[in-house]
C-alpha cells in the first residue's frame, strides 16, 4: 500500500476520533506517524501537532455552530496550558527517542484504562468549580500537550466533566478550544519549518483529518457515546502495549 494511501486511511480516523470524542485522534496520530509512515518519534511528535491544530479548529468551528463550547471557561482552563506547553515543547527536542516512546504508551495506556471505565452520572459530578484544580489540569495537559505531542483531548474531556463539572457534550466541544491552544504553544516553541518533517505526508493526512472530523461530528450525534470511547479504547491498549514492547526490547 502507498504512503499516500496509508495517510489518507490515518488522517481519516484521526479526524474522525476528534470530531466524535473531542480527543483521542493525536494518540493514534504519533504511532500512524512512526510506524505506518517512517517518521521518527520527534518528527512524529512535531507533524501531529500540525495535524492536530489544523483538525482541532475545524471541529471546533462544527461544535461551536451547534453551541457545544463554553468559550469563557475554555479560554481560562487552556490560558493554564500554554506556558507549560511551550516548555515541556522546547525540552522534548532533548530527550531520547526511546524514552519520548515509552512515556506516550504510558499515557496511552493510561487513558485507554480511563476510557474503558463507567461513566459518572450527573449526579455524581461535582458541581463547585475548584479554580485551583482546574488551573493545575490545565497545566498538566499543557506539559502533555508540548512533551508528546498529544493534543491532551483524551484527558481534557474528563477533566471538564468531573473538575469544571461540564455536561458531555459541551466537555466535547469545549476540549478543542483547549487542544488548539495547547498544540499552537507547543508547535511555536519547535521549529517545524526545521524538523525535516515530509509535508507530502503531512498535507494529505491534515486533509484527510480535517474532512473526517466533520463526519466525526455526526457520527457522534448517532452512535452513542459510551460505544464509541470503549471502542476508541480497545484500539488505543493495543497501539500502547505495541509501542511499548518497541521502546524496550
Amino acid at each position: 500500500m502507498s504512503v499516500l494511501i496509508l495517510a489518507l486511511i490515518a488522517g481519516a480516523v484521526v479526524g474522525l476520533a476528534l470530531g466524535a470524542l473531542g480527543g483521542g485522534g493525536s494518540v493514534l496520530a504519533v504511532p500512524a506517524l512512526i510506524y505506518l509512515l517512517g517518521f521518527t518519534p520527534a518528527a512524529a511528535t512535531t507533524a501531529s501537532l500540525i495535524i492536530v491544530t489544523a483538525t482541532s479548529l475545524t471541529a471546533l468551528y462544527a461544535h461551536a455552530r451547534t453551541g457545544n463550547v463554553r468559550w469563557k471557561s475554555g479560554a481560562l482552563f487552556a490560558a493554564a496550558g500554554l506556558l507549560p506547553a511551550a516548555a515541556a515543547g522546547a525540552a522534548a527536542s532533548r530527550l531520547p527517542q526511546a524514552l519520548l516512546t515509552a512515556v506516550f504508551a504510558a499515557v496511552a495506556a493510561l487513558a485507554a484504562v480511563k476510557m474503558l471505565r463507567p461513566a459518572r452520572t450527573d449526579g455524581d459530578r461535582t458541581t463547585k468549580v475548584r479554580p485551583v484544580k482546574a488551573a493545575g489540569t490545565g497545566a498538566g495537559l499543557g506539559a502533555l500537550t508540548g512533551l508528546l505531542g498529544v493534543g491532551g483531548g483524551f484527558l481534557a474531556v474528563p477533566a471538564l466533566v468531573t473538575v469544571l463539572a461540564f455536561e458531555m457534550q459541551a466537555a466535547v466541544g469545549t476540549s478543542l478550544l483547549v487542544i488548539s491552544a495547547n498544540s499552537l504553544a507547543a508547535l511555536a516553541t519547535r521549529g517545524a519549518a526545521d524538523s525535516g518533517l515530509d509535508w507530502a505526508v503531512i498535507g494529505p493526512f491534515t486533509g484527510a483529518a480535517i474532512l473526517a472530523a466533520w463526519d466525526g461530528k455526526r457520527l457522534a450525534a448517532k452512535v452513542t457515546g459510551t460505544r464509541l470511547q470503549h471502542t476508541f479504547a480497545v484500539v488505543l491498549l493495543a497501539v500502547a502495549a505495541f509501542m511499548l514492547i518497541d521502546a524496550v526490547v
